[in-house]
């Protein structure tokens, strides 16, 4: 238990896999969890859940693509909560997979946008209250495929991720605010909002399952991991148990 009585968290996409876990898991761990999804009504469900439980969660609907969902995130949340202690950044996610030569500009801009973008804007929105309260905690979601294939530039977006994390956690040591990151392996989850509306073509299929055979091929332990295990980590770092620990890349892959 990581003891977040008391602490308000941000989760952004938290409709589904390791967004809707780690809410499930803060909440558990004591923490008002602010549940952020451009799909309120899949968050909605996750919220449910929560209450359920006996936990304390609001939903917030924001596109964190967008500058101004990002904004708006934040606005709502203190309008909600009055303060934000925690904030994961987990929006992300590979849209296409296949050889980088295959990618046309536009599909590279989608992927950036839709993974480097939403942490590097929601680090950047809500920096300025953790500062002014001279505390807080950020979990952004990083990715082993920083060194995988067929996903280039979603593994560049995650690069910067992992980048953005130990840089931010220089600047920010002084202000009492640590700046951690998580890096999933292969996960297995079920997807309820598909990243690529059009689905992939066959040939993405083949391309896919000759990715998650490199990815399992380089992980020792042999087996994909779970949502909730993902989670622990986040909650670990999020928590006092982590407070002498800034600037981290941890690896939930593995030992990929």
């Amino acid at each position: 238990m990581t003891g977040l009585s008391g602490r308000t968290a941000i989760v952004t996409g938290a409709a589904q896999g390791i967004g809707r876990a780690t809410a499930l898991r803060l909440a558990r761990d004591g923490a008002r969890v602010v549940l952020v999804d451009r799909v309120p009504a899949a968050c909605s469900r996750v919220g449910d859940e929560i209450r359920k439980a006996g936990g304390a969660a609001e939903v917030v609907e924001a596109d964190m693509e967008t500058r101004e969902g990002v904004e708006d995130m934040v606005e709502e949340t203190l309008a909600v909560a009055g303060s934000i202690d925690i904030a994961v950044n987990n929006v992300g996610g590979a849209i296409r997979t296949k050889p980088f030569h295959e990618f046309d500009d536009e599909e590279i801009q989608q992927e950036i946008s839709r993974t480097l973008w939403p942490t590097l804007r929601g680090c950047h929105a809500v920096i300025p209250h953790m500062m002014q309260r001279r505390q807080g905690a950020i979990v952004n979601i990083g990715s082993v495929a920083v060194r995988g294939i067929y996903r280039v530039p979603y593994s560049a977006a995650k690069g910067g991720v992992h980048a953005l994390t130990a840089c931010l956690a220089m600047e920010l040591a002084e202000y009492n605010i640590r700046l951690n990151c998580v890096a999933p392996g292969a996960i297995e989850a079920n997807r309820v909002i598909p990243r690529n509306l059009a689905g992939p073509t066959e040939a993405e299929k083949m391309y896919r399952k000759d990715m998650l055979e490199q990815t399992l091929g380089d992980t020792c332990m042999q087996r994909m991991g779970t949502a909730g295990e993902v989670a622990d980590a986040v909650a670990f770092l999020a928590g006092d148990d982590a407070s002498y620990i800034t600037g981290q890349v941890l690896y939930v892959s593995g030992g990929g």
